[in-house]
């Protein structure tokens, strides 16, 4: 009768592997944990009233005071620095995908004449901080509003959330397209071809196969930009120094004034404000994150 004796190098490369998931699972916990309980701090502390921030600060709300809402959206004029926000980033979003899903696809399917300048070009934009180059954006569209000081005296250029938008998506694109790009590039060209056959155009073959099929990317791309754009503070700062501002701008408003009065549930509702989207977005976008391309290529 034959024993089988296990190998003494098989049972310690299983407990290495026991070992290495209990380690992951800590960390990911340890992870979780971190990032949650700030939140759910914010969100219960955002439903006290005044007089019980002076005691503990882990205690439950005696009741959800709402009233902390309402006055961060209306009396401190968050509303409107929300609806400033979701204008901008939403037209943000609009013309980075326009221009990049075009460019990133001729770039991913064709060769052309300084395609490799061009490449060349965009990751070098990957390279730069927009946050570095905000003061010449400024001090270019202030040349451009005196050069119109006849036309519009008002200006046109600073303090204009469309301005404010096209230089979110321009500063965007190289990221965008060497993103999307990167992806067609692992995408069968055999469907592309299947479309030609058939007698598709490029662009009827761009909207119907290519932007289907890269839908995992763009999705990413939108949520990478979305977090950019909506937690951006320098360039809204800079950009936009009036009255009108963003939401980052208008918190810091918010903090400084709540602070001082010592009414902390309106700044804690002010920050869920602040978070609420991009939760949200999160929420709808990170079940398509992970899209293959053979599930698209079925549709």
């Amino acid at each position: 009768m034959a024993l089988t004796i296990a190998s003494p190098r098989r049972g310690d490369a299983r407990r290495a592997r026991r070992l290495g998931k209990v380690l992951t699972s800590v960390v990911l916990v340890a992870a979780s944990l971190a990032i949650a309980i700030p939140v759910v701090w914010v969100l219960v502390a955002s439903l006290k009233q005044k007089g019980e921030f002076y005691g503990s600060p882990w205690t439950l709300p005696e009741t959800a005071f709402w009233q902390n809402f309402a006055d961060a959206f209306i009396d401190a004029e968050m509303g409107r620095y929300f609806l400033t926000s979701i204008l901008v980033v939403s037209l943000a979003l609009v013309l980075c995908l326009v221009i990049s899903v075009p460019a990133a696809y001729a770039l991913a399917r064709f060769d052309f004449r300084g395609k490799a300048i061009l490449e060349t070009l965009l990751l070098g934009g990957l390279f730069v901080n927009v946050n570095y180059i905000v003061v010449p954006i400024f001090l270019m569209l202030i040349g451009w509003d005196r050069a119109l000081r006849g036309m519009l005296p008002g200006g046109f250029f600073i303090n204009n959330p469309v301005m404010l938008a096209v230089v979110y998506a321009a500063t965007s694109i190289p990221f965008t397209v060497y993103l999307l790009a990167t992806y067609l590039r692992t995408v069968p060209v055999v469907y592309q071809e299947a479309a030609v056959l058939d007698g598709a155009s490029r662009l009827r073959i761009m909207v119907s196969v290519i932007i289907p099929m890269a839908l995992p990317a763009i999705n990413t791309a939108i949520l990478f930009n979305f977090l950019s754009f909506w937690n951006d503070f320098i360039i809204s700062l800079t950009l936009m120094p009036g009255e009108n501002k963003t939401i980052q701008v208008g918190l810091l408003n918010l903090f400084t004034a709540q602070k001082a009065a010592a009414d902390y549930g309106r700044l804690y509702a002010g920050m869920v404000i602040v978070m609420v989207p991009a939760l949200i977005l999160y929420a709808l976008v990170q079940k398509r994150l992970l899209q293959g391309v053979s599930t698209a290529a079925d549709k």
